[in-house]
């Protein structure tokens, strides 16, 4: 299976994560989603852009299927989470911080990515250095 993974992808993506995932979670304004960036440190983040809508964006490199789908799921189940935590969201903001006390994370386990968390953070260590250094040089 050879898939391009572009803005529509991306889009299907986080639609199927939402509805399976975070079926409670109201959608309060448009959310889109694109790739973006190049980071070595930062693999998503989700603004409010001005026009009220919410903008999540991803990783450019994850474009590379080198980089395992389960990254890229964890990357906007977790900007999910801040969505549905009213960071940058019309949500009610639950928290005075997006990450206070592993909130987060804690989101993703208690909705089935305990798994998944261990695996990315080995995948970081291990695979992610490498990888962006391959990349940046192309």
């Amino acid at each position: 299976m050879n898939e391009e993974r572009d803005d529509q992808w991306l889009i299907e993506k986080m639609n199927n994560i939402w509805n399976s995932l975070f079926p409670e979670v109201e959608r309060k304004n448009n959310v889109v989603i694109r790739f973006k960036g190049k980071w070595k440190n930062k693999f998503g983040h989700i603004k409010r852009m001005k026009n009220k809508d919410t903008e999540i964006v991803i990783n450019s490199l994850f474009k590379d299927l080198n980089v395992p789908a389960y990254i890229i799921n964890l990357t906007i189940a977790h900007e999910l989470v801040h969505y549905m935590h009213g960071f940058n969201s019309p949500h009610k903001q639950l928290y005075k911080h997006p990450h206070k006390g592993g909130v987060v994370n804690k989101e993703l386990r208690k909705r089935g990515y305990s798994g998944l968390l261990k695996l990315e953070r080995k995948w970081i260590k291990e695979e992610w250095p490498k990888i962006h250094n391959i990349m940046k040089e192309s």
